[in-house]
């Protein structure tokens, strides 16, 4: 009885920050919010259903699936997260006009896509003083 109330809160709780990362697609103003709401509010959502499933199902094999279920989401989401949004900044999508600061304004070559730090442009100007 106690397990019961607590998985249907804990898929509760859940529902209700996958409702959020939801909402945050529709009010999130750029790609970039968007992307922030939707993986951080998705993975603690699916996490939580998973941890009432775990509950609800007293079994082993419900148990070890719903722990690869969230461990798939937790591993993925930031992948994914970082892949989309590389390749809206490549693709040149714009960014909030209230956006203060843009980090990789500068630092991306445009046609090869690779990112210039600043410790990998200090090497490279030791280098080239160190040859001549």
């Amino acid at each position: 009885m106690i397990t019961d109330i607590l998985a249907a809160l804990f898929v509760l709780a859940g529902s209700f920050f996958m409702l959020v990362a939801s909402l945050g697609v529709f009010r999130m103003p750029d790609l970039l919010t968007r992307m922030h709401a939707t993986t951080k509010s998705g993975v603690l959502g699916a996490g939580l259903i998973m941890c009432g499933v775990m509950l609800f199902f007293i079994d082993s094999s419900v148990t070890l699936k719903a722990l690869a279920v969230m461990a798939f989401t937790t591993l993925t989401s930031p992948i994914a997260a970082h892949a989309i949004g590389r390749a809206g900044y490549f693709i040149g999508v714009p960014l909030w006009h209230k956006t203060i600061k843009d980090e990789l304004h500068g630092r991306y070559d445009e046609e090869t896509h690779v990112l210039h730090s600043s410790a990998a442009q200090k090497e490279a100007q030791e280098e080239n003083s160190s040859q001549n």
